[in-house]
């Protein structure tokens, strides 16, 4: 389980909830506020959950995935995006369900969603999966899918964050509680692999001394 499964997965879940939306009876005004209800909690708790667990590994450790100009660029870019989401959903939450205006804000914030989530997936998750270890991989998913859940029920209010001030407070930033455990589980588990390791190497050099 790592973060950049996590994540992919997520991109896939919303994918499929806004067909699901495209496909429904339109004149089932309970059920589109239904599954809608449900799409705005993924969209904002996936969003602050990024924020809270993600970006900040990725600045500590990024370089600048595919085409952009770098780690700090990369996650300003995807903090205004998340901006622009909570913009869409709250415009959506405005209009009566099933109505032109309604399907219009639906639209536009599947539009900036589906943005985000192809440069994420093409820089960010890049980048990350090139410069994190296993181990914190793994640490970053458990932190994310944990708050994720806390807050699936209800939801979280959402909170616009400056794209600037964002990465320049987490920048240069000392090294994390989940990556300081990322570490000592991998180093937990070099110890406890050793003797094994010593046993299969004696096991191995008789033959390999007569060769």
């Amino acid at each position: 389980m790592y973060i950049t499964e996590v994540i992919s997965h997520q991109h896939d879940e919303q994918r499929r909830m806004f067909a699901m939306l495209e496909e429904w009876p339109r004149d089932d005004h309970e059920g589109l506020a239904a599954i809608w209800t449900r799409l705005a909690i993924l969209l904002e708790t996936h969003a602050e959950a990024e924020e809270k667990y993600f970006y900040p590994e990725l600045l500590r450790l990024g370089t600048g995935g595919a085409d952009a100009e770098s780690v700090e660029e990369e996650v300003e870019d995807a903090v205004k995006d998340h901006n622009e989401i909570r913009a869409a959903v709250r415009k959506v939450a405005r209009c009566r369900t099933g109505s032109s205006a309604w399907w219009t804000a639906v639209t536009d914030a599947n539009v900036h969603n589906s943005d985000h989530m192809g440069e994420e997936e093409r820089q960010d998750l890049a980048d990350f999966r090139q410069q994190a270890s296993l181990e914190l991989r793994h640490e970053v998913a458990v932190q994310f899918l944990r708050y994720e859940s806390l807050k699936a029920a209800t939801g979280v209010a959402p909170v616009d964050k400056d794209p600037k001030h964002y990465v320049s407070a987490r920048k240069g930033a000392p090294t994390s509680a989940t990556a300081k455990r990322a570490a000592r589980a991998a180093k937990k588990a070099t110890k406890a692999a050793a003797p094994a390791r010593k046993a299969a190497s004696k096991k191995a050099s008789p033959s390999a001394s007569q060769d």
